[in-house]
């Protein structure tokens, strides 16, 4: 029996990488719509790109600090310039964590060399083989915790105000992360709501840039990629355990978004990863 799951497993301890490692083997890691069970933070330190999170698009930029807590919806699209470092939060490693989504434009210099020494010395950390390394990690974690409740009480979180559309776009992000194997059609997730499919597409669109369905169908295929990549699960398993009426509809579905089949698509990123 197989034991997996459509969302990625849980961090079992504290991890600093790089975005290009947070993309270790495609952009679809980041730029499809998908949920994490971990918090994440990450800081930019050069380049841009766009961020489809928790139902609202924002842009991002150069030293912009993105606290994205576990379970909320997000992509994030960036140019290859961009360069910075993320760090996985396993749930209950920092009791001074905030909650919720922030998205910070750190303008003043002091604060942004004080966030990139924090990553440097979890990296430190990390890349070393000193006694207590998750506490130390943790301990620098809890830190960064505190740097952002600073920086948020300067005023430096850049959250947009609540709008009547960006409440429903949310509502329809956070029923995706629950219910998007479920086999729910975009009507019945509307129905859910109390809207139409009509309308329901034409907020998403323009609170994200991204209509209802592409959005489902964004998530069912970052969940069908990643299983197939990380897991040995049978294609059939998979489809099932997606919501796919038949493995054959599942295969479509996988050659019509990748141009590969589910079969290729695997050995091709295995093949990728083969040393030498």
């Amino acid at each position: 029996m197989y034991q997996y799951t459509a969302h990625d497993p849980p961090a079992r301890t504290v991890e600093a990488l790089s975005l290009a490692q947070l993309m270790r083997d495609g952009s679809w890691r980041l730029d499809l719509a998908h949920d994490r069970p971990d918090h994440l933070l990450i800081w930019i330190t050069r380049g841009q790109g766009v961020g489809l999170i928790d139902g609202a698009r924002r842009g991002l930029g150069l030293h912009n600090a993105l606290l994205i807590p576990a379970r909320m919806l997000f992509a994030l699209d960036l140019n290859r310039q961009v360069f910075g470092q993320a760090v996985v939060i396993p749930e209950g490693i920092a009791p001074s964590l905030p909650d919720s989504l922030h998205h910070l434009r750190i303008r003043d210099v002091s604060a942004q060399a004080e966030l990139t020494a924090l990553f440097e010395a979890l990296g430190r950390e990390q890349s070393g083989d000193r006694s207590m390394k998750q506490a130390a990690m943790a301990a620098h974690v809890e830190l960064m915790s505190i740097w952002l409740h600073r920086q948020i009480e300067a005023g430096a979180d850049s959250l947009p105000r609540d709008s009547a559309g960006h409440k429903l776009s949310r509502a329809y992000c956070r029923r995706l992360v629950s219910h998007f194997a479920s086999g729910a059609s975009l009507a019945e997730h509307a129905a859910f709501l109390n809207v139409t499919p009509t309308h329901l597409t034409r907020v998403c669109k323009a609170e994200i840039g991204k209509t209802a369905g592409a959005l489902l169908t964004e998530r069912l295929l970052h969940a069908a990629r990643r299983l197939l990549t990380d897991t040995d699960a049978p294609a059939k398993d998979i489809a099932q355990h997606l919501g796919f009426g038949s493995a054959a509809y599942f295969t479509r579905f996988i050659q019509q978004h990748t141009r590969q089949s589910p079969i290729q698509l695997r050995r091709s990123t295995r093949t990728r990863h083969q040393p030498g």
